[in-house]
């Protein structure tokens, strides 16, 4: 338990600092910053080298946060979160609270709620909502594993976590729904 704390607070210390990690989420593994802070965001942008007019999805630990980076959150996500049976992915309208540059063209921020011992404690303590993308180089396959991630992504980011590097089980990414404020559901992702 004591590396799991330690790499936990290694972690955060770098998100703090306005840095970029590497680390497990719920889904694929990740590629991290603090969600509210531009230039950690142009960073992954750079080492994904994807333009950054195609927006990249944010993690919460807590449903109940949501309020504070959306405008107003549709009645009908909180039972998609609380019924949803896989890791997903709500985009929702008028994004807040968040650096300029994770925010889509339309204003709207794709937000997951994380049920990952990692990712969720490490959420809870930066108070922060966290940003991940997949590990890999844009238009590459997202890695299915640690073992998976490319020596380039490795090398570009300021921390690694250790914790599931071992682990080779395969994952998916997430399902993703829009929501729009007018009622609109679209199913964007399986």
């Amino acid at each position: 338990m004591t590396e799991f704390r330690d790499d936990i607070h290694q972690a955060l210390e770098v998100l703090r600092s306005g840095g970029v990690i590497l680390y497990p989420t719920d889904t694929v593994w990740g590629i991290g910053c603090d969600a509210t802070n531009a230039e950690a965001v142009s960073r992954i942008y750079d080492i994904k080298q994807r333009e950054d007019s195609k927006g990249m999805l944010v993690l919460l630990e807590n449903p109940n946060r949501l309020v504070s980076y959306v405008e107003e959150v549709p009645e009908v996500a909180w039972d998609i979160i609380d019924f949803a049976t896989k890791p997903t992915t709500i985009v929702y309208d008028g994004a807040k609270n968040l650096a300029k540059n994770i925010i889509a063209d339309d204003g709207s921020i794709g937000i997951r709620i994380t049920e990952e011992d990692f990712s969720k404690d490490l959420i809870k303590r930066f108070r922060k909502p966290v940003v991940s993308t997949s590990a890999n180089i844009s238009g590459q396959p997202s890695p299915k594993n640690f073992s998976e991630i490319s020596e380039e992504i490795k090398s570009k980011v300021d921390y690694i976590a250790y914790y599931m590097q071992k682990e080779t089980f395969t994952t998916e990414p997430s399902s993703i729904i829009k929501l729009g404020s007018s009622g609109l559901v679209e199913i964007i992702r399986k």
